[in-house]
């Protein structure tokens, strides 16, 4: 699932800033800057008018910029006293010898936890900035739609396609961005999909033209689809609905150079209608909270911890494996949880008392997981591995079930869930743990599995469902609602020592898809709401 594509104005004005000038009241410049990379210096992105003589400016000037959900984009606000008499652009002129009254920086995450609106205090008696921030979009209209296809070439020797379909934008430079999938409907010629919604700023950025490309394709559990044809529409002929120009034959490019070949089936357009949608910056600003649990994998395979080869070894100064995806992640969602305050579990370890658990508090307390922020998680984790005896048994299940049960109780759309589980692989309870993902699916809750080290991981991508919804006992998954990564792939190449990179590239790529998972919660719950 792509980025929704919402954007944010941001307004912004001040109180009560010290005066700098001797006879008369500042004249205050904003210059805003953003950083969306850990350590990064934060670029300039635009200034405000000078306001004149105002110690209690109300700035005109609006900064329209992308939201990025799985990236921690940190705002930098200073202001300056502009000089009388200075005949030079404020835009463009060089502030080095200007009068700086204050610098305040703060998250959009935190701006828009706190309901899209706060105030910063510059500190030393210098005032306070006051930010505002609206979600804006082309559209806030969706396409309510269902496909299905006729005759679709067979690709599979001994059985029937598997056939899902793939919904790509063009770009401006003619490239394609993929935007929506459906699901996989198994062993047959003639699918019929399930009804999507699909939000028209997500489709076409507001160019009802723009083209789109549907593809259909044959799953393949090695993940290597086969494509069994494709065909071009756009938002303005999807608006038509079922006719005959949204029954269209579906062409594999590869077979058009052979004699007689007509198409490799035919897609239909079932059904259309529009809806309002309301979008993942809404039920932000209006108070919806998301709650992270973080669960971390001490079982014998990650390797003595005293032993430097270990996944859990600690050095001085230098983050493991396990901490790189701890920070990367949790820096992010803790923006969106009023309290601060995150449960810590650990999962296939001895304890003290020599019990095996698979949901110990990695704090040490007997009653409270609790920890307070990015710092207090990794506290937990350094008590955790210096206290805990590694044991050789993975269970995923009774952890997922934890969180779900929770997730459960809260249902009425004011908190998601967000579980991260960072292990070196391997699953023991398979079974047990498809059937608690099936069963979390129908919660307002989502999985973030991060391996770490160098196995496989052939497991933990069978539950990473893009193309092929997880099911149990022929019961599948409403949604999906797990996403896998493994860490090496994001690690830099000069050493462990520099991980601000890796640690952002890690949170762009887990964390992508959780926006979309959360409006597909929204969605199905104001559905069911609508049929009670």
């Amino acid at each position: 699932m792509p980025s929704l594509g919402e954007k944010l104005e941001l307004s912004f004005s001040a109180s009560k800033l010290k005066n700098k000038d001797m006879l008369s009241k500042s004249d205050p410049l904003l210059v805003v800057s953003m950083s969306e990379v850990e350590g990064a210096e934060a670029q300039e992105i635009g200034r405000t008018e000078v306001v004149k003589d105002n110690v209690n400016p109300v700035w005109m000037t609006k900064f329209i910029i992308d939201y990025h959900f799985e990236a921690r984009q940190l705002l930098v606000l200073s202001v300056y006293d502009w000089d009388k008499g200075d005949k030079a652009d404020p835009k463009t002129a060089p502030l080095n010898k200007k009068d700086l009254i204050g610098t305040v920086g703060l998250s959009i995450g935190q701006l828009m936890n706190a309901g899209g609106k706060g105030s910063l205090d510059l500190g030393k008696k210098n005032g306070s900035i006051i930010v505002a921030a609206e979600p804006v979009q082309v559209s806030n209209e969706a396409f309510c739609v269902s496909y299905c296809a006729t005759d679709l070439d067979k690709k599979d020797t001994f059985s029937k396609s598997d056939p899902f379909l793939v919904f790509k934008r063009q770009n401006n430079d003619k490239s394609f961005s993929i935007v929506a999938k459906t699901e996989v409907i198994k062993k047959t010629l003639n699918p019929v999909w399930a009804p999507m919604v699909l939000p028209i700023t997500l489709l076409c950025g507001g160019d009802e033209n723009r083209v789109i490309k549907i593809e259909c394709y044959d799953a393949d559990d090695n993940g290597k689809h086969d494509l069994i044809g494709e065909c071009e529409t756009t938002v303005a002929q999807m608006r038509m609905g079922p006719c005959e120009a949204n029954t269209q034959s579906l062409i594999n490019p590869k077979k058009l150079s052979k004699k007689k070949y007509t198409n490799s089936g035919v897609l239909k357009l079932m059904e259309m209608g529009t809806r309002d949608e309301l979008s993942f910056l809404h039920y932000i600003r209006q108070g919806c909270q998301l709650h992270f649990t973080l669960a971390v994998d001490f079982t014998t395979s990650n390797g003595d911890v005293k032993d430097s080869s270990s996944l859990h070894f600690i050095k001085q100064g230098v983050e493991n494996e396990y901490m790189t995806a701890i920070r990367a992640i949790a820096e992010i969602v803790q923006d969106y949880d009023s309290d601060g305050y995150f449960p810590a579990l650990g999962f296939g370890g001895k304890l003290s008392d020599g019990r095996l658990s698979h949901g110990f508090y990695m704090n040490g307390h007997k009653t409270n997981p609790n920890c307070q922020g990015v710092t207090g998680l990794l506290q937990a984790y350094y008590n955790a591995v210096n206290s805990i005896t590694l044991h050789n048994i993975t269970h995923l299940a009774p952890i997922i079930n934890h969180v779900a049960g929770i997730a459960a109780r809260c249902n009425d759309g004011r908190s998601y869930q967000i579980l991260l589980m960072i292990t070196n692989g391997g699953v023991n309870d398979m079974d047990a743990t498809k059937k608690a993902i099936v069963n979390a699916a129908e919660h307002p809750m989502s999985i973030i599995i991060v391996g770490v080290g160098k196995d496989d991981f052939n497991d933990l991508r069978e539950l990473d469902a893009d193309n092929k919804r997880i099911s149990h006992e022929g019961k599948l998954a409403e949604r999906d609602i797990v996403q896998f990564v493994e860490l090496r792939k994001f690690l830099p190449p000069n050493g462990p020592e520099d991980r601000a990179a890796a640690r952002s590239a890690l949170a762009k790529a887990v964390l992508e898809e959780l926006p979309g998972q959360f409006m597909e919660w929204m969605r199905k719950r104001e559905l069911m709401s609508a049929q009670i």
